[in-house]
């Protein structure tokens, strides 16, 4: 297990924006160890005290990895203004404040090696994975897309959950048109270049399948390295425990392969 700590650092705005880290087992201060950077899903979400099944940072760090985990603005627990900010704007201070926290991270913290990062995340963290890929190109050595929009316009009319689109893209796309285009990844994939292994459940109705197979899709077309772990049985978690341990394994061995060799 790795301790954690928290700080906060200057984010959109000039406005606090918090982020924890945790170190790798075994830590030793003199070492550099490579990162992973995990981005929370909601982006109504969180990282707090919890063990959860999917983005749990001990299990990198476990690993032999520094984990940073910024709450970006959008996130929760930090008001409801802060949570509203992203209203519009998902690609906006969200992004900006993943760079800030990243590179503030790396300033407080000589024993983090900046030049082996990777970026990880799932649900809008998936979908933040696909715009970092298109806006922030050249800073990873590597990323993980599990379960995360490619085109939200079309997002908007194969999920189960209407709320998220019509409350955060300001209404519905065929009378916010610009709304949907304006932070949308698929205008960006002429920029990516960076390898990414995708994950998809064939049973997640939030974010359907079709979305996870474009993503592997266009970076075959790209030539870019990737792969794609897709689940027959799995919805928008996953949920059984042998595909987790498949799931934990196949993450960790992506980051190895970039990152460790």
């Amino acid at each position: 297990m790795g301790e954690y700590e928290q700080f906060s650092f200057k984010g959109w705005k000039n406005e606090t924006v918090y982020c924890y880290i945790v170190k790798p087992a075994d830590f030793k201060p003199n070492k550099k160890y490579p990162v992973a950077f995990l981005i929370h899903g909601g982006p109504q979400g969180s990282f707090g005290n919890m063990f959860h099944y999917r983005w749990n940072p001990q299990a990198y760090a476990g690993a032999g990895y520094a984990c940073v985990m910024v709450d970006f603005h959008g996130s929760t627990g930090y008001g409801q203004t802060f949570c509203d900010s992203i209203r519009g704007d998902w690609g906006g201070k969200p992004l900006e404040d993943l760079q800030k926290g990243l590179a503030a991270a790396l300033k407080r913290y000589p024993w983090m090696d900046g030049k082996r990062v990777g970026a990880l995340g799932a649900s809008f963290g998936g979908y933040m994975i696909n715009w970092i890929a298109g806006n922030w190109p050249e800073r990873f050595k590597c990323l993980v897309n599990h379960d995360g929009n490619l085109d939200e316009r079309m997002a908007y009319f194969d999920t189960e959950e209407l709320w998220f689109p019509e409350w955060d893209h300001l209404g519905k796309p065929w009378d916010k048109k610009a709304d949907y285009e304006r932070h949308n990844p698929v205008n960006f994939v002429k920029n990516w270049k960076t390898p990414m292994l995708v994950i998809h459940g064939a049973l997640d109705y939030r974010v359907a399948d079709t979305q996870g197979l474009a993503t592997f899709n266009a970076l075959q077309r790209l030539g870019i390295p990737s792969k794609l772990l897709y689940f027959p049985d799995e919805n928008h978690w996953v949920q059984k425990p042998n595909n987790s341990i498949l799931w934990h394994e196949t993450v960790i061995a992506w980051l190895d392969q970039w990152l460790k060799k």
